[in-house]
C-alpha cells in the first residue's frame, strides 16, 4: 500500500530541535516530570481541545501539577493499550522498514523547539527516518479491533495533531504513520508539514500553555475527562454557600441545564414508551424485523451471584473483620 499524502506548504526554513534531556537512562518518573514543563507531541490535540479521550482541563491538571487523584496508566498493565503500544512498536518499526525499505533509529531525547519564544514547545518521536529526502520521522501505532474503527478514514484527526506538532518542532519537512490494525494488518500513512496548519496549531498551543502559566483552569467541555478532572480538581465541598443570582450568565447557565435536563427526562419516558410498544408486539419472539432494521430480544444466561447479606447474616463478626471504608464522591443535585 502506498503512503497517503497529504498537500506540501513549501520549503522549510527552521533550525533543528534542541534536545532539552537525554531519555536512554532517565527513570520513567524523571521522564513524565520533564514532559510537565511543556506541551509534548502526544498532548497536541488535548491542548486545543481536539482529543476525544482527554480534555483541556485534564491535561492542564497534570500541566500544573494537580494530577495527583488522577487515575494513572501502569506501564505494567497487560490490559492497557498503552501496554502494547509499547511492546509491538519496535515490531512495527521493523515491518515498516521491510515494507518501505526505508531505515529507521530511535531519538532517546526530548526535543524542544528551537525558537525561545517556544520554550514550552516539546517533542518525543518514536523513530528518525535516515537516508531519505522525503520523509524523516516515523510515528508507530497499534489499534486494536475497537480503535482500529478510528482509522478507517484514515489517519484520526488527533494523530494527524500530534505528528504536525512533531514536524513544527523538530523542522522535518514529512512524517510517516504506520499503524498495525488488530494485529495483523499494517497501513502507512504520509503527513507532510503544512506550515498553515502549524501556525494555527502553535497559536491555540500558546492559548493552553496560558492557563498553565498563569495556574488558571480552561473551561470544562462536557466530557468524560473534563467530568474526571472537575472530580479531582474539588473532591470535597466546604460546606459554605455561594450566590450566583446576580451573575446572569450562571443564572443562564443554570436555566439552560434544567430545561435540558426536562428535555432529557421527556425524550427518556418517549423513548421508554416506543421500545415496550415493540416488546409488548414481540411477546416471546427472540427477534423482529422492520423496514429500517431489526432488534433481539433475548434472555441472558443465569449467573451465579455472591449473596453477601446472608454471608453476614450468618457471621456478622465478618462486618467488622473485612470492614472497608469507601470513599464518598460529590454529588450535583438542584436543591
Amino acid at each position: 500500500m502506498q503512503p497517503h499524502a497529504l498537500p506540501n506548504a513549501g520549503p522549510l526554513k527552521q533550525r533543528p530541535a534542541l534536545k532539552l534531556v537525554k531519555t536512554k537512562d532517565l527513570p520513567r518518573d524523571d521522564w513524565l516530570t520533564v514532559r510537565k514543563q511543556g506541551i509534548g507531541s502526544s498532548d497536541a490535540a488535548a491542548a486545543v481541545g481536539l482529543n476525544p479521550y482527554k480534555s483541556q482541563l485534564e491535561l492542564w491538571l497534570e500541566k500544573s501539577g494537580r494530577d495527583g487523584n488522577l487515575p494513572k496508566n501502569d506501564p505494567l498493565n497487560e490490559d492497557s493499550p498503552t501496554y502494547w503500544g509499547n511492546i509491538l512498536e519496535p515490531i512495527v518499526a521493523a515491518h515498516y522498514t521491510k515494507r518501505t525499505g526505508l531505515r529507521v533509529r530511535r531519538i532517546n531525547a526530548v526535543l524542544q523547539h528551537p525558537d525561545p519564544s517556544l520554550p514550552w514547545m516539546l517533542a518525543n518521536i518514536d523513530r528518525e527516518v535516515t537516508g531519505s529526502n522525503e520523509v524523516q520521522i516515523l510515528e508507530c501505532k497499534t489499534a486494536g479491533i475497537n480503535g482500529a474503527r478510528l482509522w478507517k478514514e484514515g489517519v484520526p484527526e488527533y494523530v494527524q495533531l500530534q505528528v504536525m506538532h512533531q514536524l513544527a518542532v523538530t523542522g522535518k519537512a514529512a512524517a510517516d504513520v504506520a499503524v498495525l490494525l488488530g494485529g495483523q494488518h499494517l497501513d502507512v500513512h504520509r503527513i507532510n508539514r503544512d506550515e498553515q496548519l502549524i501556525s494555527r496549531l502553535i497559536e491555540l498551543e500558546r492559548h493552553f500553555w496560558h492557563y498553565v502559566e498563569t495556574d488558571s483552569p480552561p473551561p470544562a467541555d462536557g466530557s468524560a475527562s473534563a467530568d474526571l478532572a472537575l472530580r479531582c480538581l474539588y473532591p470535597e465541598d466546604d460546606g459554605q454557600s455561594v450566590d450566583f443570582s446576580l451573575e446572569r450568565n450562571l443564572s443562564a447557565t443554570f436555566a439552560d441545564w434544567l430545561s435540558v435536563r426536562q428535555t432529557i427526562a421527556e425524550q427518556e419516558k418517549l423513548e421508554a414508551q416506543l421500545k415496550q410498544t415493540l416488546q409488548q408486539a414481540m411477546g416471546g419472539a427472540t427477534r423482529a424485523t422492520f423496514e429500517t432494521g431489526s432488534v433481539s430480544w433475548k434472555k441472558a444466561k443465569d449467573s451465579v451471584v455472591f449473596d453477601i447479606t446472608q454471608l453476614l447474616k450468618d457471621h456478622p463478626e465478618y462486618q467488622q473483620r473485612y470492614r472497608q471504608t469507601k470513599p464518598g464522591s460529590r454529588r450535583f443535585l438542584v436543591a
